[in-house]
């Protein structure tokens, strides 16, 4: 089994292009935030320790972390978001590294894709076989946040300059899927990469 770090920028197309790996391909996907968000609920491993970082008051009426309450107090103290990260971090890659030895005894799945927002800055390449860079060029990921989230051109461009640029990217991935055009050729690519892990010579 062939464990692969999935990245790229917002709105390069990560989710469309493992949704496409999942639908013809004998593969887990695993997205990082999913995980992160799972473990923090009530009874799992990160759920007490978040509270004794936070206070109570993140809670909802339900008594599960209300995601919006803890973004706002984390975003405005960055002491306490580099603390929640210290904390939440090294429980995913945990969890994701139980999860890929689980895998490797089943004998049905060729692949283990890790998708995760800030794959390279949290050391996920640790874990990993080897990186993809899901890479679509700036306007074009501009016109599909527009169109998918609604967030104005200003938005898309701030976000785009918080994140990694190309460059460092293309550095720390082996491979590059070109994401701008049409989906066959996407898909093309993938099937080119993904088939010739398999054949032998």
């Amino acid at each position: 089994m062939k464990v692969i770090g999935i990245t790229g920028g917002v709105g390069a197309g990560k989710s469309t292009v493992l949704g496409y790996i999942e639908t013809h391909y004998k593969a887990k996907i695993l997205y990082a935030d999913t995980m992160a968000k799972e473990l923090q609920q009530k009874g799992r491993p990160l759920y007490e320790p978040v509270l004794e970082l936070l206070g109570r008051d993140v809670l909802g009426p339900d008594e599960e972390i209300d995601k919006a309450k803890m973004a706002k107090k984390i975003y405005e103290n960055p002491i306490l978001l580099q603390q929640i990260n210290d904390l939440i971090h090294p429980a995913v890659v945990k969890a994701i590294t139980d999860e890929i030895a689980a895998m490797r005894k089943c004998p049905t799945v060729d692949y283990f894709f890790i998708e995760a927002a800030l794959l390279i800055e949290n050391g996920f390449d640790k874990i990993c076989d080897e990186l993809w860079y899901i890479y679509a060029k700036d306007e074009v990921r501009i016109k599909r946040l527009m169109e998918s989230r609604g967030y104005s051109a200003e938005k898309c461009k701030q976000i785009m300059a918080s994140q990694l640029d190309e460059a460092s990217f293309r550095k720390a991935c082996k491979v590059v899927i070109e994401n701008s055009g049409v989906q066959s050729d996407t898909w093309r690519q993938i099937d080119a990469i993904l088939e010739g892990y398999f054949v032998t010579v």
